[in-house]
């Protein structure tokens, strides 16, 4: 079994900056692409950012030039950088994991808040 705890969220201005954390923990074998989905009210879940094992990262383009990615695979944690925040941004936070044993299975983090709001 493998459990994400995301961290991080929380309430910034516009033009503000944020730092979301997702680690992963348990019975860790072989992790593949981690990333970042958010939904926000009323909208469609939306993936925001994706990063492989050999870190390739990719963009939606509406965070393109604003968010950045990365990980430390020593403790199979993912973060996403948010800068430039706009109210657009506010939404729910998921993290996620591709992990695989004997196959792959993706596992999700419980979400958080980022509300960018004066």
């Amino acid at each position: 079994q493998v459990q994400l705890v995301e961290s991080g969220g929380g309430l910034v201005q516009p033009g503000g900056s944020l730092r979301l954390s997702c680690a992963a923990s348990g019975s860790i074998f072989s992790i593949n692409a981690m990333g970042w989905y958010r939904q926000a009210p009323g909208k469609e879940r939306e993936l925001v950012a994706t990063i492989t094992s050999s870190g390739s990262a990719d963009y939606a383009d509406s965070v393109k030039g604003r968010f950045t990615i990365s990980r430390d695979n020593a403790k199979n944690t993912v973060y996403l950088q948010m800068n430039s925040l706009k109210p657009e941004d506010t939404a729910v936070y998921y993290c996620y994991v591709d992990h695989t044993t004997w196959v792959r299975q993706r596992y999700w983090g419980q979400g958080t808040q980022v509300t960018v709001s004066s």
